[in-house]
């Protein structure tokens, strides 16, 4: 749940959801001339459409992954208490006893690097987006796709780099 589990199926629900979304918005402000007209006031599109959403996202990535794991213990409590007939001290005792800091430090920086993932590329493409409301279709299909394919695939290559980084003993 912490290591894997939790990033990555928050990854995948934030992508399809807010990923979209700013592509979304973004491309259609590039097919109504919105950003050109930024542009023609002096102001920079990245600076003022990409910087706060990034923001946003390294902030509030990171506590939607923390409420996932929360919620993923305490489902697994409860299964193991009412499904399981597991003693409730015992399931705690041992997932305070299992569960390593290198776990959690894991996870929410895998949550942070997600953000970073989503964001980017899905406001590159809403910035790329062309040819009218169909345009803004594909990109915003195209954002949620490719994003989700480079959090499958970025986990992978953060997970072997993050146990590079923290060892199994690591406290």
């Amino acid at each position: 749940i912490c290591r894997e589990l939790g990033p990555v199926l928050t990854g995948l629900m934030v992508t399809g959801r807010v990923g979209a979304a700013m592509s979304a918005e973004i491309g259609t402000m590039k097919v109504t001339e919105q950003i050109d007209a930024l542009r023609a006031l002096a102001v920079h599109p990245v600076d003022y459409l990409v910087v706060p959403r990034a923001l946003a996202m390294m902030i509030s990535m990171p506590l939607l992954v923390a409420e996932c794991i929360a919620f993923g213990i305490a489902a697994g409590y409860f299964v193991a208490i009412s499904l399981l007939g597991v003693n409730g001290p015992y399931y705690m005792a041992n997932m305070v006893r299992w569960t390593q800091r290198r776990d959690i430090i894991m996870g929410l920086t895998k949550a942070f690097c997600f953000a970073i993932l989503i964001v980017f590329i899905s406001c590159h493409k809403g910035l790329n987006t062309r040819e009218g409301a169909v345009g803004v279709g594909k990109a915003t299909t195209q954002a949620v796709v490719d994003s989700s394919l480079a959090i499958l695939i970025f986990n992978f290559f953060l997970t072997m780099m993050l146990n590079i980084i923290f060892p199994a003993g690591y406290q």
